[in-house]
């Protein structure tokens, strides 16, 4: 009975045209890692190291032998497979053909046109898709590569069969994201040329030299340089317009409507290739529509007429060109059947002749163009039912749309490609700064320069403006101008000339806007943090969710915010400028601040609740009640809780800072104490220490005694996570100061564990014990459980570092079970780590492996990268303890990763050097 295994895409078998199921990801791993050696033995301890890599299981092999078992079960349907022991492994016998990964490298082999082309159709999607895992994961790269080595094997056989005209979209995709390839470069210019195109090919070329004489200092290799030879030599000498005349209808004009290419244009490389790729894949079909949308002074017209012009050869019979005045600030936008006239007259058609109804018009234009080869941009559309009276018929014809929104029906519709403009890239914002200026001006001032890039944010109408301005007073330093810009805001972008002005361009997007798009444009500017979501943006502005999603979506449309792929929106620094200047100009006082307490009250009420979930024992605060009508976020356990803060981070310590600002005390106070456990967790040392300074100012101004001593305490925990230790003990005794002035016995207790931890990074265990063992008196004396956990711990865990391993063993244990008793996860979490600590160092290294890896698991299930990363460290001692390597390795490279992420460059520093003196066995895997 025929069988089939199957790897370029999902792993699957098929017996006899009947899929089987193979079970969960891990058995069907098992398959592929046989599959790829069809008919060879391998060895089980590689079957092992492909199937779970660094996270092998004790018994790594005998949970191997169980898949293995259940995968012949799974495949026991046919005599012509089977999973057969051998000495030292395993071997999947079947025929090599079976598998499609093996079919596809035969017909590799042959390298003629069918042969290849039948290898490529085998894949189905990505390798090995569904599988994971460091194998899994080197594995599909490799299988990638050997596609695209395909890929390129197929276009030369097409290429020397006479054939690739057809090819000139694919290789226009592919040397965009290869643009140093020579052997794709080559493969290009030989599709242009076959399709007719000589004068795109040599202009490709001439990019690709001057590319690699910038990025790499060198010449295109002589094989591209022969091959331009070659094709320059067939380039066609007769003149362009006679021809398209003699093709034209009988007294029909030739329009060259295009204005002048914009001089020194630089960058959108992308952009222009994915215009090209949609001209190169309409042939043969119906006009091709681009539709270039982005926010007013981005660039959107002179991208559409510096690719006008490098493709006008493509268009012998003619450019038309309009600006619709969508969004003039002197005008209302022109109607249709007044760009459809313009283009008639252009046309030759006399005016006698033009019919009466702006149909019958449209109709006659369509006509006229019907069957010619023209380029048709309509420039500054307001929408799309502005420009569907301009399309032409047939399928001849190419269609530019600018607009500053995203024309969603003309997408939908008639098929138009969108090409979203986005600022330029600092680089390239360098560039036109370089082009306009010269070289030697820019290099004499660089971080003149580099402020600013950065103050125009890569708007090309800002960079314009301010090189006009530099160009205008050659003696007046750059940085005088950055100093201008930086003092001025959007005023030192107004140029008085409507056209030349970013604060005028924006006004004229804004005043296109309905009511209640524009009420909120200019609410969002006044949001803090850089980004916003959904449920932050209806507190903002007082509207359900489904009613703000639709003001997003809409200030989206109309290029004025952009959303991620996490579904967060923002607004360029320019135009987030402008959104603050109309707030204060439109929107009165009362409405601004009401605004501001509402997402406050979202922000610091989601955030509560979002630290109670993290640290359930930990005291309670009240905060105040939120704005009417605004609610928390629902967040209903820890990684929700996790998901959360990461995601609102920034704008939570934003929020932070505004209502400091603002003088709203107890907001500011309540949102530094919401942070604190996330903080803490992830390791953000420095923001915690800002976000405590500023609850510490806020404090001062609140009735409760208890919220100052916090302050303090926490503010000294901060400056300790960041080896301030004079400054953290100052802190730490004024707070246990206040806390024994005001009998707060809970805060004494909690003072005394923060500075044994001051004491402990100083290097003071026995000061360290000595405090721990005072918190724990304090906590026993209140019946507080978890707090007497949390210093039994403490106690263990200095005894254990001061070498008394007995005391410190039945500490922790003691404390374990009371964390588990009143089921705190975290405490647990921290207790297994000191006993995997005491484990080691007493000898158990197998005890300290179970220790540290039930830590580890329940530090990631609370987010807690910061403990992570040291539990990963101290797990890979004892593996190496226990004469495993690689499982030290393991650890030890997923601690570096943390470290890294979280800036702590000793420890960074002390682990690589860790993994330098480990040495791999002959088997491990690569560091």
């Amino acid at each position: 009975m025929e069988v089939r295994f199957g790897l370029l895409g999902e792993v699957t078998a098929h017996i006899g045209g009947h899929p089987i199921d193979l079970g969960p990801a891990r058995q069907r791993c098992v398959l592929a890692a046989l599959a790829v050696d069809v008919g060879r033995v391998v060895p089980v301890g590689r079957l092992v190291e492909r199937v779970w890599g660094a996270a092998t299981p004790r018994r790594g092999s005998a949970a191997l032998h169980s898949y293995v078992s259940r995968l012949r079960r799974a495949l026991a349907g046919s005599d012509a497979v089977d999973v057969v022991r051998r000495s030292g492994g395993y071997a999947l016998e079947a025929d090599e053909r079976s598998v499609d990964l093996h079919r596809f490298r035969a017909l590799r082999g042959r390298s003629d046109v069918a042969a290849l082309s039948e290898a490529l159709g085998l894949w189905r999607g990505e390798p090995l898709e569904g599988l994971t895992g460091e194998w899994a994961e080197s594995a599909r790269a490799a299988l990638e590569r050997e596609r695209r080595a395909v890929e390129h094997d197929l276009v030369d056989a097409v290429l020397r069969a006479g054939g690739g005209a057809d090819l000139v979209a694919d290789l226009a995709e592919r040397s965009a994201r290869h643009p140093l390839d020579e052997r794709v470069a080559g493969q290009y210019l030989q599709a242009l040329h076959r399709a007719g195109r000589v004068a795109d090919a040599l202009e490709h070329y001439d990019r690709l030299r001057d590319r690699l004489a910038d990025e790499l200092g060198t010449d295109p290799g002589a094989h591209l340089r022969g091959l331009r030879d070659r094709i320059a030599a067939t380039a066609p000498t007769a003149d362009a317009d006679r021809a398209a005349a003699d093709r034209a209808p009988a007294g029909a004009a030739v329009p060259r409507q295009l204005p002048a290419a914009p001089r020194q244009f630089t960058g959108r490389e992308q952009e222009l290739a994915a215009l090209t790729s949609a001209l190169d894949r309409a042939a043969g079909r119906p006009v091709v529509i681009s539709a270039i949308a982005g926010a007013g002074g981005i660039g959107k017209t002179w991208l559409a007429l510096h690719w006008a012009h490098r493709h006008v050869d493509r268009f012998p019979d003619g450019q038309l060109f309009v600006d619709l005045r969508g969004f003039s600030p002197d005008s209302t936008p022109m109607e249709p059947a007044v760009a459809v006239r313009g283009f008639l007259a252009a046309l030759g058609v006399e005016p006698a002749r033009l019919p009466v109804e702006p149909h019958a018009q449209a109709a006659l234009f369509r006509s006229l163009v019907a069957d010619r080869r023209m380029l048709v941009v309509a420039d500054n559309a307001a929408d799309a039912a502005q420009v569907t009276p301009l399309l032409p018929g047939g399928d001849s014809c190419t269609v530019l749309v600018t607009s500053r929104r995203r024309l969603p029906n003309l997408i939908a519709g008639h098929g138009a490609h969108h090409v979203p403009l986005d600022a330029l890239s600092d680089a390239e914002a360098r560039d036109l700064l370089t082009a306009r200026l010269g070289a030697g001006r820019v290099a004499a001032e660089p971080a003149a320069v580099a402020e600013l890039v950065r103050l125009c944010g890569g708007f090309p109408l800002a960079l314009g403006i301010a090189a006009s301005r530099a160009h205008a007073l050659p003696d007046r330093p750059v940085a005088a101008l950055a100093d201008e810009l930086r003092d001025l805001g959007l005023g030192a972008l107004d140029e008085g000339d409507p056209a030349a002005s970013l604060p005028a361009v924006l006004s004229w997007s804004h005043r296109a806007l309905p009511a209640d798009q524009a009420a909120a444009f200019a609410l969002l500017g006044t949001a803090p943090g850089p980004d916003i979501g959904l449920p932050a943006t209806a507190a903002l502005t007082g509207l359900p969710p489904k009613e703000a999603g639709a003001v997003l979506r809409g200030l989206e449309q109309a290029s004025l915010l952009t959303r991620d792929t996490e579904g967060r929106y923002r607004m360029h620094d320019l135009i987030r400028a402008y959104a603050v200047d109309t707030a204060h100009r439109e929107l009165d006082e009362p409405s601004r601040e009401a605004g501001l307490r509402r997402v406050l009250g979202f922000y610091t009420r989601t955030a509560h609740a979002s630290a109670v979930l993290l640290h359930p024992d930990r005291p309670a605060i009240s905060p105040e009640p939120p704005p009417a009508g605004v609610l928390p976020h629902p967040v209903p356990d820890v990684p929700a809780a996790v998901a959360w803060f990461d995601a609102e981070h920034r704008d939570l310590l934003a929020a932070q800072r505004t209502a400091e600002a603002l003088g709203w005390h107890r907001a500011a106070w309540e949102l530094a104490w919401a942070l604190s456990t996330f903080q803490q967790r992830r390791g953000y040392r420095d923001d915690q220490l800002a976000t405590w300074r500023i609850g510490l100012a806020a404090a001062a101004h609140l009735p409760d005694p208890a919220d100052h001593v916090l302050a303090h305490r926490l503010v000294g925990l901060a400056c300790s996570n960041l080896q301030r230790h004079e400054e953290a003990i100052a802190h730490l005794r004024h707070a246990l100061a206040l806390a024994e002035r005001h009998g707060d016995a809970m805060q004494q207790a909690e003072n005394h564990r923060v500075l044994a931890g001051v004491w402990d990074l100083a290097g003071d265990d026995r000061s360290a014990l000595e405090h721990s063992a005072q918190a724990l008196r304090l906590f026993r004396a209140l019946g507080e459980p978890v707090g007497e956990a949390d210093a039994l711990n403490d106690v263990g865990w200095y005894a254990a570092r001061l070498g008394e391993y007995d005391t410190a063993r039945a500490h922790c244990r003691d404390a374990l079970a009371l964390y588990h008793r009143h089921d705190d996860t975290a405490g647990e979490a921290a207790a297994s780590d000191s006993l995997g600590y005491i484990a080691h160092h007493t000898g158990d290294h197998a005890g300290a492996v179970r220790h540290y890896e039930r830590a580890l698991a329940l530090y990631r299930e609370h987010g807690n990268t910061y403990s992570a990363a040291d539990t990963l460290d101290d797990l890979g001692h004892p593996h190496a303890a226990l004469g495993r390597p690689d499982l030290a390795r393991a650890a030890w490279r997923e601690a570096l990763a943390l470290y890294r992420d979280q800036g702590r460059a000793a420890d960074a520093e002390r682990v690589g050097r860790q993994l330098g003196d480990q040495p791999p066995t002959a088997a491990s895997t690569n560091p």
